[in-house]
């Protein structure tokens, strides 16, 4: 990528396609209902990070009861909303960045900075969800923190490492717009 600079067509949405995958690993973190499940049998327990439902240990129904009546839920519910948002933003933000012919590098790093932002809220959900659940709501059987708590944390690592991707990106600008005369390392005999 910094051989032929963000000119270059397929190098130049490498950090926007990244964060889109990153709005596509929160959605299914928000829309999945893997957070909490039960591990063996019965299946008696299976939450999202907005409600937690339970059966009885003989099968039949499944009765919900939503976590936004807890305190700590809406906490955990809206800390990671908001980093989710976050970084909704810097995806369109990086959309435009790079779409424009002459980069804005302050720009770039601008994004990095809120991507770091968008890190702390979904950690700080993350990190809510399992301390309170676990303390606050009575669990039968072993219980596993399942696949969408780990889109969770994927989003969330993902926003760590494309923030010092986009603040590190400016301090090579002029590598990336080809201003650097190229180094030969060769000597004549």
């Amino acid at each position: 990528m910094v051989k032929y600079g963000l000119d270059y067509t397929r190098c130049r949405w490498i950090l926007p396609l990244l964060l889109g995958i990153g709005v596509i690993f929160g959605i299914i973190a928000l829309a999945g209902w893997g957070w909490l499940e039960s591990q063996t049998l019965p299946y008696v327990l299976q939450a999202s990070l907005w409600q937690i439902c339970r059966r009885g240990e003989q099968g039949g129904d499944w009765n919900c009861e939503s976590l936004m009546g807890y305190a700590w839920g809406r906490a955990a519910a809206a800390t990671y909303l908001v980093g989710f948002l976050l970084l909704v933003i810097c995806f369109a933000l990086a959309i435009i960045a790079f779409a424009i012919d002459t980069l804005r590098f302050n720009f770039i790093r601008g994004i990095g900075g809120l991507l770091f932002v968008a890190a702390v809220f979904s950690i700080m959900g993350l990190v809510i969800y399992p301390v309170k659940f676990s303390s606050e709501i009575e669990m039968t059987g072993v219980n596993m923190f399942s696949w969408a708590y780990g889109f969770g944390w994927t989003t969330a690592i993902m926003e760590i490492c494309l923030g010092f991707f986009f603040c590190c990106l400016p301090n090579y600008e002029d590598q990336i717009l080809g201003n650097v005369k190229p180094t030969y390392f060769y000597s004549s005999p």
